[in-house]
């Protein structure tokens, strides 16, 4: 289920000592008592996409005076809450976020991603590559509207978006 790209390093801020520490997020915690434990498999995706996303990220707040931040991700009624802390995990902000606009697009992602996985065994590597490509586009999709649902709450750059979203895709993940 991982997407590749996300699981790369980006040459730029990666591993780079002189990225501003004050918009990073150094910390995700799932909250276990309103999302749950999944399968071995499912905490595995969960785990890579936390670490992805750790390992790599741009992440502030608007108007705030910066992190680095640690999240707490929890879910409140079928809503994900992003509970935003900061250094000495002091509560900075909570955000809470509707996953209704995701569903179709999480539908649409799990359905092409088993379709990649089918044509790894059969398919030419041309078809492959269209499945992927397909796959691709409905992750940064999925970015894009994780943008657009946080602009002016998080401010985080693409990637960091990608990553976010691959988190939640590991969330929804059935195995």
């Amino acid at each position: 289920m991982q997407d590749e790209e996300i699981g790369g390093r980006s040459p730029e801020g990666a591993g780079d000592e002189s990225a501003d520490p004050r918009r990073k997020l150094v910390s995700v915690v799932l909250d276990e008592a309103s999302i749950g434990r999944g399968n071995a498999d499912q905490e595995h995706e969960r785990l890579i996409a936390i670490y992805d996303l750790v390992e790599c990220n741009c992440f502030a707040l608007p108007n705030h005076e910066g992190g680095p931040y640690a999240l707490l991700l929890a879910m409140e009624e079928s809503r994900l809450a992003f509970d935003i802390r900061g250094p000495a995990d002091e509560p900075i902000i909570k955000h809470i976020l509707s996953l209704s606009p995701f569903r179709r697009l999480l539908k649409d992602y799990f359905m092409i991603c088993e379709s990649y996985y089918a044509a790894i065994r059969t398919a030419t590597p041309s078809q492959i590559e269209a499945i992927d490509m397909g796959r691709r586009g409905l992750h940064n999709e999925g970015a894009a509207l994780l943008t657009e649902r946080l602009v002016g709450k998080i401010e985080f750059d693409f990637d960091t978006s990608r990553r976010l979203f691959t988190l939640i895709t590991a969330l929804h993940w059935k195995g």
